[in-house]
């Protein structure tokens, strides 16, 4: 596959800042070897063909979605263990093209790319964004991440199965379930700590895995120097998790004030996904979403925006999230949106730049536009810190998408394959 040579600078460009919420006068990013060297005042940097005139726009740091599932080709979660591993491979590369497009350059998965997808994106055989991944989920019988249905007894769970999740029971079996996802090079483990929406079995209200399980699998996590993020809705299930070491908690729709305290004493982050259950109310049935899956959305979609506002105002470390199904993932920007009608347009950035990039553990490297940083940046018409949700509209917002110092998105917002 031929791509497009590594920029040496960006020039003309207004640089955001979402840590103070400032944007610059026009400057030149200078680049070297897909790295950012300098941000340099405007004229530094020539106008050879390996440059890039940003025209005066802004130019973000490259957004990171803390919480997608870039297998998960359909809503119908329990066919995936039924499908072609190749073929979904091949369904990814096309979600993953997607989520590039519309200025994601870093997202971690939440269950279900394996160690396989993520060379693939190193390699550059997969064009899309970097991938964080975690393998599969780890999931108790009846579980959120068992689909199986009530009247199923067989439960295929061969490695080439594509599922997002594994079911475990008792503190040997999750161990060694986290220790076979840590030995594919996994970035983090995902546990399941409460009922979910897409999964057949459970309440949205139940609590999962024993003390002494979640306790093992976060005991495995740090022993191999990563960390564990839990699925869980309840202040009951969120806060028993960060009780016991979860150092990153989806969804959280129905925190309290209590759970604030706690993910503040833990240092511990927030990842909402809140545009998952408006278009699941709007068009799950469509694309396959169970029906006893479609009854629990009304249970976590009224409180996701009130559970937003209060970690916010709360001083919770809250990360960009947006756990969209099938061809649902096309909505992705529109977290933007639904963001901004509680929190300021400042917060949702950070979210999705500074502060996840702490939750990756690689401040620094991602989410800002310094040196030492990758040359991942979006060249954007508009000032998304004036308004965030401009970025809700990628088609007519997005200029130009830079991963690693190659163009990747041009102004028509095609992805460069070659």
């Amino acid at each position: 596959m031929h791509l497009s040579p590594v920029l040496s600078a960006v020039r003309n460009a207004r640089v955001a800042d979402p840590e103070t919420a400032t944007v610059s006068e026009p400057r030149d990013v200078l680049i070297r070897e897909g790295r950012i060297t300098e941000v340099a005042p405007a004229g530094t940097a020539g106008t050879e063909d390996d440059t890039l005139d940003a025209g005066g726009r802004t130019v973000l740091p490259g957004l990171i979605d803390a919480h997608v599932h870039v297998t998960a080709s359909t809503a119908d979660l329990a066919t995936l263990g039924d499908t072609s591993p190749f073929l979904v491979a091949a369904q990814a590369q096309r979600l993953l093209n997607g989520m590039l497009a519309r200025g994601f350059t870093t997202v971690r998965d939440a269950a279900g790319a394996d160690h396989g997808i993520a060379e693939a994106v190193r390699r550059d055989l997969f064009v899309g964004p970097r991938l964080f991944f975690g393998g599969k989920a780890l999931s108790q019988t009846g579980g959120h991440g068992d689909v199986r249905g009530p009247g199923t007894q067989v439960l295929d769970q061969h490695v080439c199965c594509p599922h997002l999740g594994i079911v475990c029971d008792g503190v040997s079996e999750v161990r060694r379930a986290a220790r076979d996802q840590l030995r594919t090079g996994a970035d983090h483990i995902k546990i399941m700590l409460s009922g979910g929406v897409a999964s057949p079995t459970d309440r949205i209200d139940s609590t999962q895995f024993s003390d002494d399980e979640v306790r093992a699998i976060v005991e495995e996590a740090e022993a191999a120097d990563r960390y564990v993020l839990g699925h869980a809705y309840t202040a009951r299930a969120v806060d028993r998790g960060l009780r016991l070491g979860v150092r990153s908690i989806e969804h959280g729709n129905l925190i309290d004030s209590g759970s604030v305290a706690l993910f503040r004493e833990h240092d511990a982050f927030l990842v909402p996904t809140l545009v998952t259950y408006d278009r699941l109310k709007a068009e799950g049935a469509r694309h396959g979403l169970p029906v006893a899956s479609q009854l629990k959305i009304d249970q976590v979609l009224a409180g996701g925006l009130d559970a937003l506002r209060l970690a916010t105002e709360g001083g919770v470390n809250v990360v960009f999230g947006t756990d969209l199904l099938g061809e649902m993932q096309s909505h992705q920007s529109a977290e933007f949106r639904i963001r901004a009608q509680v929190v300021s347009s400042a917060d949702v950035l950070r979210s999705a730049t500074t502060t996840a990039a702490r939750l990756l553990r690689a401040e620094g490297e991602l989410g800002v536009v310094a040196p030492g940083a990758h040359a991942d940046l979006v060249v954007v018409d508009g000032d998304p810190l004036d308004d965030v949700t401009v970025l809700a509209d990628p088609a007519h917002a997005l200029h130009t998408v830079v991963k690693g110092g190659r163009p990747v998105v041009d102004d028509a917002g095609l992805v460069r394959t070659g």
